[in-house]
């Protein structure tokens, strides 16, 4: 006979656990109890601003309306990912979201590129994307559908938002759909005797909260999911030696806010960029055997758009997961579970896909090991897929100026990482692979912005002569140019669904 859950208590607010609440509020109607409990006194990390567009998908679940979520988050729209300085200094790429052009006959549009490159014809890269060339121009819109022909058609965006006024709007939902918040501070954990399952956390005031599926959402403490259940730490540092980071807002200048994500690589790391409609998130991520916190403070605040609106936010971590996000009848999510530097915008994207991936295979009350054994299966797939995307951006690049990207170019990498290198250096192919998160075109123009150019495209570009892949190509240019050139400014865009922010 089938035992049932009853009560689910989530550890932890911020955006992992209201995220968490939000969703099986939503799905799960009343089939069970569900406490969140959270501490005033406990701040977040609230470093999670930008998004990929996967997150439209997870706030359709929630029945998100898109405009109101811009406004209630001080939201605005994200078209791709700028890098400088990562390849060598004063080079700029953009992993757009989206495709590249258009396939033409069994091939992608980058090896036709490449064949012209390799030639010395090749048209400008970002005019072959709409996110790309856009992103580059500030101009954004929706897609539309109804122009199913047109390169506008292709549009696909992800947002930045404040994760504090997010974590705030899915707490109002959350509650409103019955889950019940308690405000105090974890002062225990007990444990089974008979199999190590959690059974209760006390809280500091003594009040003792049963459950019988617990939901670690206490940040990197990992209150259960590793101070109680001692599961284990996999230390990535080796690949990813950033382990420090200082985060801070500034004043927004009047004018433009641009469609995008800055990272800029620095001496021993990378700051972020991200334009809000208030304000602008800027963080530094350094590796501290290579830099001093005082350095990496001067470099950060001497990069801002405008007057810093805080002191800096110190932040330590150490890159990696847990090496079972699930344990006993414990899931931990955001960054209880892990931590991967937000390099490619993937800290919210991974509470999103953990709770997500907890619907599909949400237990009984047996909390069958063949259950537990795929969820984990899963997730370590995903990080570590995630992990190998961003130690590319490390690996591949041609600096040598600082010890730092010394170590980088020279370390060992992940055999999985390799065989995509190696491939793609050889032929310009790439193969996603299941269902990890970076598609074919994340990798193509990450591999071209950091210098790997393969050695020779692949052989059946030679199907089209050297005259069709010109047209080919520059008919894909125009068109995407014109298209841009139809394109309102991304603050006029913003202004016309949200009001001035």
């Amino acid at each position: 006979m089938q035992q049932q859950i009853k009560k689910i208590l989530i550890v932890g607010g911020g955006s992992a656990g209201w995220m968490v609440a939000a969703l099986f509020s939503r799905l799960f109607k009343q089939l069970y109890d569900i406490t969140l409990v959270e501490s005033d006194e406990i701040g977040t990390i609230g470093v999670g601003e930008a998004t990929i567009p996967a997150i439209k998908r997870f706030n359709e679940l929630l029945g998100l309306d898109e405009d109101d979520f811009l406004r209630r988050t001080q939201g605005s729209f994200k078209l791709g990912i700028e890098f400088r300085n990562w390849h060598r200094q004063g080079d700029s790429y953009i992993h757009g979201f989206g495709p590249i052009g258009q396939d033409l006959g069994w091939l992608r549009c980058h090896h036709y590129w490449l064949h012209q490159q390799a030639r010395g014809k090749a048209p400008d890269f970002d005019g072959l994307a709409i996110n790309t060339a856009a992103a580059r121009a500030g101009k954004f819109m929706r897609a539309r559908p109804d122009l199913p022909d047109s390169p506008l058609s292709h549009i696909a965006h992800a947002f930045h938002f404040d994760a504090g006024l997010y974590a705030r709007y899915l707490r109002e939902m959350a509650e409103k759909a019955g889950v019940q918040r308690l405000e105090g501070r974890i002062g225990d954990v007990h444990l089974r005797p008979e199999d190590g399952f959690v059974q209760s956390v006390t809280l500091a005031d003594g009040r003792v909260l049963e459950a019988d599926f617990f939901i670690d959402c206490s940040g990197f403490r990992g209150l259960i999911i590793e101070q109680a259940l001692k599961t284990g730490y996999e230390d990535w540092r080796y690949w990813l030696p950033c382990d420090r980071a200082l985060a801070v807002p500034c004043a927004r200048q009047p004018g433009e806010i641009t469609p995008y994500t800055s990272a800029t690589a620095h001496g021993a790391g990378w700051q972020w960029r991200i334009p809000l409609r208030h304000r602008t998130g800027n963080g530094h991520v350094y590796a501290s055997p290579f830099m001093e916190e005082a350095e990496a403070e001067r470099i950060l605040l001497s990069h801002l758009d405008g007057p810093a609106l805080a002191e800096p936010l110190r932040i330590q971590f150490t890159t990696g997961k847990r090496r079972q996000l699930w344990n006993r009848n414990c899931v931990a999510v955001g960054l209880a579970s892990g931590f991967l530097e937000p390099l490619e915008s993937t800290s919210l994207h991974l509470i999103q896909s953990a709770a997500i991936r907890l619907v599909r295979l949400m237990p009984d009350g047996r909390f069958d090991p063949a259950v537990i054994a795929e969820f984990n299966r899963q997730s370590d797939f995903e990080y570590e897929r995630i992990r190998d995307f961003i130690i590319l951006h490390y690996k591949a690049t041609a600096r040598d100026d600082t010890p730092f990207w010394r170590y980088c170019r020279d370390m060992n990498i992940p055999e999985t990482l390799q065989r995509k290198i190696d491939l793609f250096a050889a032929c310009g192919r790439i193969f996603r692979e299941d269902e990890e998160l970076f598609a074919e075109e994340s990798w193509i123009q990450v591999f071209l912005g950091q210098g790997i150019i393969p050695r020779s495209p692949d052989p059946l570009v030679r199907v089209q002569g050297d005259a069709e892949i010109a047209e080919y190509l520059g008919n894909i240019e125009g068109v995407i140019g014109k298209c841009v050139a139809v394109m309102p400014g991304h603050a006029a865009y913003l202004e016309r669904i949200c009001g001035v922010g």
